[in-house]
This record gives structure tokens, sequence and C-alpha cells, in this order.
């Protein structure tokens, strides 16, 4: 079987998975911050091809085409594809569409809603290839999908995201990227209620670095304040959400309002799994499978739930060295094994001549 690398191309990053022998060799996560201009696509492509190589195949889904350089979602789904193409050359680039299968460059825009922002549907169908009933939970740095599978198959109400966020299946919170604003509008500090500034000046990388609980390498963007990345200047960047400097109280003071907004963040998860499971699809004791960079809130979140708790990385056939990553970027890896598994059907039907 030929190498195989999957691609998750994001408004944030950039993340893939490589594919040998029907096990994932390497995976790697890139900053690619799509609102700076498209250009860092092509930053970001060098750079994963330094870490993980280049492979004849590429199979790609996207959250991408949301950049604000493109004025539709087709238009965006049909830009990023040509990028893709351009930029993955002379490797070949197929394109997840979900319901539609893998589609070449020069579909892409004709199969724009089945392509555009289905990275879920390509981690929920290898979940469903591997366990006949669960929730699945990838909890990301800007993003939470809630999908149930049932019968080994994705069964979300919602196939786009403005069907999803009605149904609970996508949540607008991560582990990283969501500024704290967003949250609660009131947080209990110094025995009182106090409102938050409606500015950036923290954000979730601040309170689960607070709290011990940002994985390595897991905050690749910026601070709010441009200032360094440690436990003091995320605790002054926290105070400054409710008007104080850090010095105005002590270390356990912040420590406390930072798991109130990690509490609140839980909260929010469980609400939507409440609703998604209301519709009574799986058994009580299905298990919950977290993926994602934020995967360890979603096992405290299945401890709260009674349910077992799977991680992703237990799920999948990887190299104890791409393991880990591989269930950070798991849409990535999905779609690379996804597609392992399906031109090698097609290979076993057609025969070696059709090489």
């Amino acid at each position: 079987m030929q190498d195989i690398i999957g691609w998750d191309i994001g408004g944030a990053h950039l993340k893939a998975a490589r594919v040998e022998n029907g096990i994932i060799a390497a995976a790697a996560q890139i900053a690619c911050p799509l609102w700076l201009g498209l250009n860092e696509l092509d930053r970001a492509f060098a750079e994963a091809a330094e870490q993980i190589g280049r492979a004849d195949l590429n199979a790609i889904t996207m959250t991408g085409e949301l950049s604000d350089a493109f004025t539709s979602r087709a238009e965006g789904v049909a830009g990023v594809a040509a990028i893709a193409e351009r930029l993955l050359a002379p490797g070949k680039a197929l394109f997840y569409a979900a319901r539609a299968g893998f589609v070449e460059g020069a579909s892409a825009r004709e199969h724009a809603k089945d392509i555009g922002s289905v990275n879920w549907h390509a981690s929920a169908a290898l979940v469903g290839a591997r366990a006949s009933e669960a929730l699945f939970i990838d909890m990301g740095s800007t993003t939470t999908d809630i999908i149930p599978v049932a019968k080994g198959l994705p069964a979300s109400c919602g196939f786009d995201d403005a069907g999803r966020l009605a149904h609970g299946e996508l949540v607008y919170t991560g582990l990283v990227r969501t500024f704290l604003m967003a949250g609660p509008k009131h947080v209990p500090f110094a025995g009182q209620w106090t409102t938050l500034m409606n500015e950036w000046v923290a954000d979730m990388a601040d309170v689960h670095r607070i709290l011990g609980q940002l994985p390595e390498g897991a905050d690749m963007m910026d601070t709010a304040d441009g200032r360094e990345k440690t436990v003091g200047a995320s605790m002054a960047r926290l105070a400054r959400m409710i008007g104080r400097d850090a010095e105005d109280a002590d270390e356990a003071a912040w420590t406390r309002l930072a798991q109130f907004f990690a509490e609140a963040q839980l909260r929010e998860i469980a609400d939507a799994a409440a609703l998604v499971l209301s519709r009574g699809l799986i058994e009580p004791d299905a298990p919950i499978i977290g993926a994602g960079v934020g995967r360890g809130e979603i096992a405290r979140l299945a401890a709260r739930m009674g349910r077992r708790f799977i991680a992703f990385d237990d799920l999948i056939e990887a190299l104890p060295s791409a393991r880990a990553k591989a269930a950070d970027c798991a849409a990535a890896a999905a779609v690379a094994l996804v597609a392992a598994h399906h031109f090698e059907s097609i290979f076993k039907r057609s025969g070696p001549g059709s090489r």
C-alpha cells in the first residue's frame, strides 16, 4: 500500500498525519492563521513537509474555507482546494466529501457543501469503524464536536455548521483560543460577582495554563498582550479580565478564578452532550471517545457522566512516537486512515493490474 498523508486545513492550524502500511507513522500540527493571509498556507505546508515528508497520495479535509479571504463557502472550498493541489504537486490531492466519498479538486466547488467543514465526519466515520456505538467528542483549540455514533455510522442531526450548532453537535469553545469574554458574563471573586472586560485580554489557554492542564505545544498562537506564556503572565492577563492587576490578590485567588472558567467551559460542553444524548440513539453503557488537544477535559467529562472513556490514541494504529500527536490531529489522522482503507479496498477489488 502506498503512503498517504491526511490533511486537515483549518483557519488557525494545519494538521497532518502520515500513514504507512495502514499505520500512522508521523503527525504534525503547524500554526496557520489564515486571517493573516492565504500565503500562510505556503509556509505551513512547507513546514509540514519538513516534519513528515511528502506523499504521492494526499487525503484532505478542511475548515479553512471559512477564511475572510473568501466571500462564500463555495468559493472558499474551491480556493483552498486549488492551493492544496498546487502545494502538494506532483502528489495527487483528493478531498473528503463525506457522503460523496473522495473527489478531485476539479469537482471541489460542485461538492462544496459536502467538503466544507466536514472534518468531524471523517473522525466520526473512523470511530464508527472501531466502535459501533459511542459518543465521539473532539475538543480542539477552538471548537468542540459532539457526534453520536450508532450502528457504526455518524448519526448527527446536523451536517453543516448551522445545523450542528442548533443540535448541540458543534460547540464554539476550545482548549486554547476561546476568548474568556465569550463564556460566563459574571464571575465570582473576593466574595462577590463581577462582570468581565468585554475585550480579548485573556483566553482559555491562560486558564488551562494556570491550572496545569495545557498540554505541551497546544498553544501555538500569540498571547492577547504579546507577552510570555508563563503561569505568572497568564495570571496577569486573567486579572485584567476583571479590571485588576495580578498583585491585587494572591496566586490562590487567581487559581480559583481559573477553575471557575474551566468549570463553566466544561458545563457548556456537558449541556451540549446532554442534548445530543437526549435523542436516545446510544445506550447508557456506550463509551465516550475523546479526541483533540482537549481530550483530557473530555476524560473528566466522561467521569462525571458515568461513562467509560476511550482516548482516540487507543483507537488507532500508530507508532508510539506519533500516537499522541495523531490524537491531537484526529481529523487528519482519520481522513488518512479512511483513505487508506478506501483505496486498499478498491485495489483488492480491481486487482494488481489496475495500479
